[in-house]
């Protein structure tokens, strides 16, 4: 490592080398290094324009900083620890490429509103890939959807069987969360999308900047209004991670779904080998890895929201240190929606089977029609709540006689209520159960058309 030195005229001695360590954030913050780049140029370019500079000195420093951006990708720069941070170690090698003229590109900036800039244009860019990514999701449980209006599965409340719906209803029910998700990330871009550049350390500069121009270059929509408020917010950083914070709910109830499904107690799902693996003693074994994996990862993110919202909540305007801790945050659960999103679409894509013999078997062997049962009497006259009530008495005695509701002869359904005849065996079929649901965003085969195509229409609106 290099030789630590003092960090300016204005200190008398070196820093504590373990104090450096302590200090540097260029571990992380390298992730940065293409988006600094890029605001360094508009920087650049914006001081030309003020005449702050002149043309040829921008021209140098943005020869520089596209060599510094070479050098990266070749793998020729890569600062250590002596250089603290990404912007440090930026200004030092332009120094090093152009000369003296490099130290004229911090004029009328802070690190304060860079770095501010820097996170802004990397977690716009970040919400634009996650957007697209939901989107690919979404057209996986579609494409099922499509192949399954007609399938019925058993649903659940309290986890015990609750009525008979189509498979498509279903996953439609996740299209419907994902579609919350990608335009929730959509607002959360605006916010996103504001420059602090020109903000200064806290208070602006006094230079004539104009910070609307180098807002336009760098593809911001506006600029923030106050330049305390400028260099120390990141309520969009908090927004973004608990928008991902709800990404990761989702995905962990489907997650457990699919985990439940795939057992032998449901049955419902069968896995494939490219999304599953063995035990190292079991070897009869199959399991879902990457629902669990997902499940898992969900509280990762979930710690990096509550992360956030402890170090936001007691820090005095405008900028502090504490601010460092942001990047790991956001780095890591970017990264970690990311590669959750990549996994679940791929299993369920290429993943699962869904096991239709099973799943037509399952809805005949529970009391899910109990409700239609007892519409059947309220439509005839007889007031809901003692149709609710006589039809809880026949399951209670068919229970009690180890027989379903198909089971029973028509005497016994007369016996019960006279208002019952032949067709109440077609009215408690699972495919009329489901059929006749068809008030709106129900599970009935021609609403779940409708939702067919307005997911359709959704789906082309990226």
């Amino acid at each position: 490592m290099t030789k630590q030195k003092k960090w300016s005229e204005r200190f008398e001695s070196n820093l504590h080398p373990s104090i450096a360590r302590f200090n540097a954030s260029i571990g992380f913050d390298i992730k940065l290094l293409e988006y600094d780049l890029t605001g360094s140029i508009a920087h650049a370019k914006m001081l030309a324009y003020t005449e702050i500079i002149t043309e040829g000195e921008a021209q140098q420093l943005i020869q520089g900083l596209e060599q510094i951006r070479q050098e990266y990708h070749n793998g020729e720069f890569t600062p250590g620890i002596d250089q603290e941070d990404i912007h440090l170690a930026v200004e030092r090698r332009l120094i090093e490429i152009v000369g003296d003229v490099g130290k004229k590109l911090h004029t009328a900036r802070s690190r304060n509103d860079q770095v501010g800039t820097d996170i802004r244009l990397y977690l716009r860019e970040q919400i634009d890939q996650i957007r697209r990514q939901l989107r690919s999701f979404q057209q996986v449980l579609l494409d099922h959807a499509q192949n399954h209006v007609k399938t019925i599965i058993p649903a659940y409340t309290h986890l015990q069987r609750a009525q008979p719906i189509s498979l498509a209803h279903y996953l439609l029910a996740y299209f419907e969360m994902a579609q919350r998700d990608w335009e929730r990330l959509g607002e959360i871009y605006a916010r996103t999308n504001i420059s602090p550049l020109g903000c200064g350390a806290l208070a602006g500069t006094t230079f004539p900047i104009d910070r609307h121009y180098s807002a336009k270059l760098l593809g911001f929509e506006g600029v923030s209004r106050n330049s305390l408020d400028g260099v120390s917010d990141r309520d969009f950083a908090v927004e973004f991670l608990n928008a991902a914070s709800l990404i990761m709910v989702h995905l962990s109830r489907i997650s457990e779904e699919m985990i439940l499904w795939a057992s032998d107690e449901f049955k419902f799902i069968s896995l494939t080998d490219s999304c599953a693996t063995g035990s190292s003693i079991m070897p009869q074994k199959k399991n879902p890895d990457v629902p669990e994996l997902v499940r898992g990862k969900a509280g990762r993110v979930f710690g990096h929201l509550q992360g956030m919202l402890v170090l936001m909540k007691g820090l005095p305007l405008a900028y502090n240190k504490d601010l460092q801790e942001d990047k790991e945050a956001i780095f890591d659960g970017v990264a970690t929606i990311k590669s959750c999103l990549e996994a679940m679409i791929i299993f369920l894509e290429e993943g699962i089977e869904f096991r239709q013999e099973r799943l037509n078997q399952a809805v005949t062997e529970d009391f899910s029609s109990a409700t239609d049962v007892a519409d059947y009497l309220a439509v005839r006259g007889v007031p809901f709540r003692e149709a609710y009530n006589l039809v809880g008495k026949l399951v209670k005695t068919s229970l009690a006689s180890g027989r379903l509701l198909k089971d029973l002869p028509l005497e016994e359904w007369q016996d019960l209520h006279p208002l019952f005849e032949a067709d109440i065996y077609e009215v408690i079929t699972p495919k009329q159960v489901v059929a006749v649901r068809n008030s709106y965003g129900g599970t009935g085969f021609n609403q779940i058309s409708q939702a067919i195509a307005r997911a359709k229409v959704q789906m082309e609106s990226s």
